[in-house]
């Protein structure tokens, strides 16, 4: 528990510190903080997927979300809008599957050696490689491309929708604090409920620890406190002309569906841990696991909050 607890403060403070950052100095350092999250959450993912048996190329999905984060910083530096810099990240995926299968072919005889180790039978070289390929793309769309959404909320200030300038610059601050806290309040309070109420358990074949009253209670304890952070952002100079643009209503119910996403998120991330047979995506953060154990909820959560952002928030 110690662990836990110095490793949930040691993120905080790293988290506040990119916000200071943001703030006074440039977004990029949130954009290179993201990308380091991913990296190390793909690879994690990508030893999961092995685990299942879905071997892919790791190295590939390791520098992925490095190649991610170049394109879309350069997709809205020329003002190629985030429609068009999304699909040249997808158009990246399949460049980068390309690569993981010309790689394997390239190196037969490194493929034949795992094959052989793995005791693949029945199974050209070439059609293993283009499987190795198939689960190389999935690998780079989960979890790098969904959670790699952040890098456009960081930088949502910067596109040219009508309504951005009502809010003075700071909808991207907004947003990011409301994208770590939706996940944050969800998971902590769906815990804390769970444990005081009990009751019957929610998915008790995929993560027998949570309940259906922990799952009520984590949603609308966020909603709740989301309200309060706010009204308290709103009695502050500096966010208060920007909130002025931003209804409390829909910041709610954004907020509360939001919510429901990241259980969904938390419980998929189980999902693959049961089916690959470990505790933890991996052993980076004492107490925590894995940072894809931290990052499950944020990965469902990041793409649906963009969505909102651009299509009812604004």
């Amino acid at each position: 528990m110690k662990k836990r607890l110095l490793t949930s403060l040691a993120i905080v403070i790293v988290i506040a510190l990119m916000f200071v950052l943001k703030v006074y100095i440039s977004p990029y350092f949130f954009d290179v903080f993201f990308a380091i999250v991913a990296c190390f959450a793909a690879y994690e993912f990508s030893k999961l997927l092995s685990r299942i048996g879905l071997f892919n190329n790791s190295y590939v999905v390791l520098t992925f979300p490095a190649f991610v984060v170049t394109a879309t910083l350069l997709g809205l530096y020329f003002d190629l809008g985030f429609g068009y810099t999304f699909l040249i990240d997808l158009g990246l995926v399949i460049v980068d599957g390309l690569v993981s299968f010309i790689i394997d072919l390239i190196r037969k005889k490194s493929v034949n050696n795992e094959m052989r180790i793995r005791e693949i039978k029945n199974m050209s070289n070439a059609k293993f490689s283009f499987k190795r390929a198939l689960h190389t793309m999935a690998g780079l769309v989960y979890p790098t491309i969904l959670f790699l959404t952040m890098t456009f909320i960081n930088h949502i200030d910067e596109i040219g929708m009508e309504n951005i300038a009502n809010f003075n610059g700071k909808l991207s601050l907004i947003a990011l604090i409301f994208a770590f806290l939706i996940p944050m309040l969800t998971d902590s309070f769906a815990m804390l409920t769970g444990m005081l109420i009990g009751g019957k358990k929610l998915v008790p074949k995929i993560s027998p620890n949570k309940t259906i009253s922990g799952a009520i209670g984590g949603s609308l304890w966020a909603t709740l406190l989301s309200a309060c952070v706010y009204l308290i952002l709103d009695a502050i100079d500096y966010f208060s002309s920007a909130l002025s643009a931003l209804e409390i209503w829909k910041l709610l119910i954004v907020v509360l569906v939001g919510s429901v996403i990241a259980q969904a998120g938390d419980i998929f991330e189980s999902f693959l841990k049961r089916r690959a047979g470990v505790k933890d995506s991996g052993k980076i953060l004492p107490g925590h696991g894995g940072m894809l154990d931290r990052i499950d909820s944020y990965i469902f959560v990041a793409p649906y909050l963009l969505i909102a952002l651009c299509f009812i928030l604004i």
